[in-house]
């Protein structure tokens, strides 16, 4: 009679634990804000890539319309990308200027699921994944206030990341 032989399975190695560093995002507002005290939150920051999520990138107070801000930007070593498809739409900013955010979180839900805010949300995410340190820039210096926080929730909603909401010094 010949003895059995009983195998053992082998115990299933866990999966290597991945030592990727969760995705910095930051996020800022320019209300009351100079140029000076935004620059100098990027920079302490180590922010390389400024995404401006304004719809309309222009702006009343000096130094913040895309061109010149891009310029100031460029000459501290940060880039910058207007994705204005992630921008309030003017019905939007109409009822956030008239202080109702309720109306403006609905515009603003509607909205981002168009296909032309999905493709800027795309973007965002992918230069994300690339391990740049961004910052989501608006007017707003509440970021609880500003659709900027819609944003990083829709990015959340994807992906992993660690929000750190910058507020420059006041003017």
């Amino acid at each position: 009679m010949m003895a059995k032989v009983v195998r053992k399975k082998a115990a299933k190695k866990p999966a290597p634990k991945t030592s990727k560093k969760t995705p910095a995002l930051f996020t800022i507002g320019y209300e009351q804000a100079t140029v000076p005290a935004v620059l100098r939150e990027l920079t302490r920051a180590k922010v390389k890539l400024l995404v401006d999520t304004r719809a309309v990138a222009a702006s009343r107070r000096p130094g913040f319309s895309k061109k010149v801000l891009a310029a100031s930007l460029d000459e501290q070593g940060i880039a910058y990308l207007h994705l204005q498809k992630l921008g309030t739409p003017a019905e939007g900013r109409e009822a956030a200027r008239a202080g109702d955010l309720d109306r403006l979180w609905r515009i603003y839900a509607k909205h981002i699921k168009t296909p032309d805010a999905q493709t800027a949300l795309d973007e965002l995410l992918t230069l994300i994944k690339s391990g740049q340190r961004i910052a989501l820039l608006c007017y707003c210096r509440d970021p609880r206030a500003c659709h900027r926080d819609r944003i990083v929730a829709a990015v959340k909603e994807r992906m992993r990341v660690k929000v750190d909401d910058l507020i420059p010094t006041l003017l």
